[in-house]
């Protein structure tokens, strides 16, 4: 994509009057401790707080009104992991269009009940949003109605970038955009707004885009030049989970993106962790990538900071799961399996070595019964509550000082 081709500023400005009576405009709010990690003013855009939990929306609103009036009565069809599937069947609920997502069959549920609470007809099918895009298209060939992409549309991509033109009327001093991809949508949209932006004010500003390393399709891609796919890998940010960049984003991230880092799903975690106590807000794993990219030392200080939080849509029993694997990751939590000879009095002495060493007892499971055990012995399998990585080394040491040999089971 040339330069005369990316969305100019006006298309995006054009939007976002459009988007007004439909979106919400979501705070900003400045993080001390993700400052003092980065070491430059750090902001949080706290799009987790949008209308139907993400950023979708504004892209999918967008989209839908701009198709004729002949298109609005043949429906839409789209395919969705969870929100983009609610910004469609919310605008297509708003604009009275009909509306059928095919979403996968592991969809969280909350996801899964508002998209169906704004009218649309859900289809679950498929393991992947792969196979739904591809049975959507298929199904849009057969009945007609319009498919809507979830990034690769100039529309996708120019209603998401409304988001860029809000941040900067907000943090106008803002050096730094950290946002996260899965195909491409938001960050194509946010790098081509907000480089239109700071051009027309005489001043630049730097993009980096994150991904998990389980779907990490735009660093071999802009090494090859070309979209690439991938072999993607399940990961806790299920909503950045696309194996191949669009068409229309790739080249905009090519051109535009000054950096694309990748982080881990112990990173997300952590992220998801530090945004809970630090800022008290709820942000579901891919909306705290840029986070994650933080903390993991990702990111270069380069003047004052934009955080994206792109969405908020998580299932409450995933919270749980994600927030006891990042307290993990933290060294703050920990279950370990001790061996014991069956005598009395062995419990007693274990608990009293874990007190010495000031770990919080959370849970402990006594059995002689499991595989690779003695006649003679029983396994403690305790989990605890520790202070960081040296206090868990420390309750470490203190139980192998007694004798015992524990060893950290998987969170």
């Amino acid at each position: 994509m040339t330069h005369a081709d990316l969305p100019a500023l006006s298309e995006f400005e054009e939007a976002a009057r459009g988007l007004e009576p439909v979106i919400e405009r979501t705070p900003i709010q400045f993080s001390q401790h993700l400052t003092d990690v980065l070491g430059a003013p750090v902001l949080l855009k706290l799009e987790n707080l949008q209308r139907t939990g993400s950023f979708k929306v504004r892209g999918a609103t967008h989209r839908l009104s701009r198709l004729t009036a002949e298109e609005r009565a043949r429906g839409v069809i789209a395919a969705s992991a969870g929100n983009h599937a609610q910004g469609v069947a919310l605008a297509a609920q708003q604009l009275g269009i009909p509306a059928t997502i095919y979403m996968p069959l592991g969809v969280p549920v909350p996801k899964l009940l508002a998209t169906r609470g704004y009218g649309a007809e859900v289809v679950l099918e498929g393991e992947t949003v792969e196979v739904g895009l591809r049975l959507a298209a298929e199904q849009s060939e057969r009945d007609g109605a319009v498919f809507i992409h979830p990034f690769d549309h100039r529309d996708i991509i120019v209603g998401q970038g409304t988001l860029a033109l809000e941040l900067l009327d907000q943090a106008p001093e803002v050096e730094t955009i950290i946002v996260g991809i899965g195909g491409g949508g938001l960050i194509s949209g946010v790098a081509a707004a907000a480089k239109a932006r700071a051009e027309a004010d005489g001043r630049t500003v730097r993009i980096i885009g994150v991904q998990s390393e389980h779907a990490a399709a735009y660093p071999v891609s802009l090494e090859a030049g070309e979209p690439v796919s991938v072999t993607t890998t399940p990961t806790i940010a299920d909503g950045i989970l696309v194996a191949r960049p669009g068409a229309q984003n790739f080249a905009i991230v090519r051109e535009l993106v000054d950096e694309v880092v990748t982080v881990s799903d112990d990173d997300i975690a952590r992220a998801i962790l530090t945004i809970i106590e630090r800022t008290k807000q709820v942000v579901e794993p891919a909306g705290a990538v840029g986070v994650a990219a933080i903390l993991a030392g990702k990111i270069r200080a380069q003047g004052p900071t934009a955080v994206i939080l792109s969405g908020g849509n998580i299932d409450p029993l995933v919270l749980q799961r994600v927030v006891a694997h990042g307290l993990a990751a933290a060294g703050r939590y920990m279950t370990i399996r001790i061996p014991l000879p069956d005598r009395p009095g062995q419990l007693v002495t274990v608990s009293e070595l874990l007190a010495q060493a000031g770990a919080n007892v959370i849970e402990v499971l006594h059995t002689r019964h499991g595989q690779g055990m003695q006649i003679n012995e029983v396994v403690l399998q305790i989990s605890v509550e520790t202070r960081g990585e040296e206090h868990r080394a420390l309750v470490l040491e203190q139980l192998r000082g007694g004798g015992f040999r524990p060893e950290i089971l998987p969170d």
